[in-house]
């Protein structure tokens, strides 16, 4: 008979065996940047508490949005630059103009895009008889300042049709928003940012007798556009990941990613040296797929993350491209809170990045990504504070 030590042993060892071949792939291992809290000065103006939102590299020169909420929950748009590449030191108060509109006033800008070294933004605040949105659009003015546009059509981004206005992006053509009207799927373009034009019920975009569809995120690519959101077919309760793609912002084609039984959403997209990657949410997780450069062809599906939990909307909140080493980064909330995650520029190999600050869910709060070259950039805002952080990426 074998001693009872080598038959615990021959047991363990058998266990061990089994779960090599049946059990869950090992946890992938996180990452740990240093990270270094960079101090944002408080924008002119009363004082309160700081929300940050958006962040972006522009040119040479690194941007951050939110805004500040006093004790008395009145609010004002807030825009911070810097000059140093490592994003840690030097960030100042950008003035901002909002031309006397009232709204304009009390936004807190939730989204940067950047073209040729000048930003524009999108902020809101909710106001009205029905307490929705009111959108205000943002741009680089004379001196450095960021200047408003102030409203002269009420059902430009309002109305009885609104829905939602959602990411800006600059490229060659211009300026391009992404968002929602009644009629699903919308986009409004701009040669200069000061003045936009909407385009709603545009065929291939809008929704239709088979989809309804939401737009939820832009990027310029070399031959025009891509819009990445999804769609809800006719007769079923579960999502289809979808982009859009188009050459002046005008007339679009509706492009299908892989989709599954899972409910799925294409929510950001980023251009990266391997394709257009977009990302979102599937079934129980968050995932990314991958097309070609122009976005219109050749998409699969590619790396699956995360958890979104249950008992909150989860999803995507924000992406970028670390092209110095190559990574994409993404910011994710869920039931656990958010979360931060690095892959493969093609959309695989994705693993968790310990974050500066821990953010638990919740509508007040937020956390948002932005990368270029070899530095990551953190807004962190926990619902009591708004704080930002820089960490050269490491890939261990």
């Amino acid at each position: 008979m074998a001693a009872p030590g080598r038959v615990a042993a021959a047991a363990v060892a058998a266990v061990l065996l089994l779960g090599g071949c049946t059990g869950e792939p090992p946890a992938p291992t996180p990452t740990h940047p240093q990270w270094k809290q960079a101090p944002l000065p408080a924008p002119p103006g009363p004082p309160g508490r700081l929300l940050v939102r958006d962040a972006i590299r522009c040119g040479q020169t690194w941007y951050a949005a939110g805004g500040v909420a006093t004790a008395a929950e009145e609010t004002r748009p807030a825009l911070w630059r810097t000059a140093d590449a490592s994003a840690a030191s030097g960030w100042a108060s950008v003035p901002v103009d909002t031309a006397g509109d009232y709204y304009a006033e009390r936004s807190v800008i939730t989204a940067l895009g950047c073209r040729d070294g000048q930003v524009a933004a999108i902020g809101a605040k909710s106001g009205g008889a029905h307490g929705n949105p009111r959108v205000r659009t943002f741009h680089t003015g004379a001196g450095g300042a960021l200047v408003a546009v102030p409203s002269t059509d009420f059902e430009l981004y309002g109305g009885p049709r609104q829905v939602s206005v959602n990411r800006v992006a600059g490229g060659p053509g211009g300026w391009l928003i992404a968002g929602n009207r009644q009629g699903g799927a919308a986009v409004w373009t701009s040669p200069d940012a000061a003045l936009f034009t909407i385009h709603e019920d545009v065929p291939g975009l809008a929704s239709d007798a088979g989809v309804d569809t939401v737009a939820l995120d832009t990027v310029a690519v070399a031959g025009g556009w891509v819009v990445a959101g999804g769609g809800r077919p006719a007769g079923r309760i579960d999502r289809d990941p979808l982009v859009w793609t188009s050459a002046d912002g005008v007339t679009w084609a509706r492009v299908a990613l892989p989709a599954t039984s899972d409910d799925e959403q294409a929510q950001r997209v980023v251009r990266t040296p391997a394709g257009v990657i977009a990302l979102g949410v599937a079934g129980g997780g968050f995932a990314a797929w991958r097309g070609d450069p122009a976005g219109a062809s050749s998409w699969r599906s590619a790396g699956r993350f995360g958890a979104t939990g249950s008992g909150v909307v989860a999803g995507v909140e924000s992406a970028a491209l670390l092209d110095g080493p190559g990574r994409l980064v993404a910011a994710t909330t869920g039931a656990g809170g958010h979360d931060l995650w690095v892959g493969d520029p093609g959309g695989d190999g994705w693993r968790p990045v310990d974050p500066p600050a821990r953010v638990g869910p919740g509508g007040s709060t937020a956390l948002a990504v932005a990368a270029a070259g070899d530095t990551m950039v953190v807004l962190a805002d926990d619902g009591t504070a708004g704080t930002l952080w820089a960490a050269p990426f490491q890939s261990a």
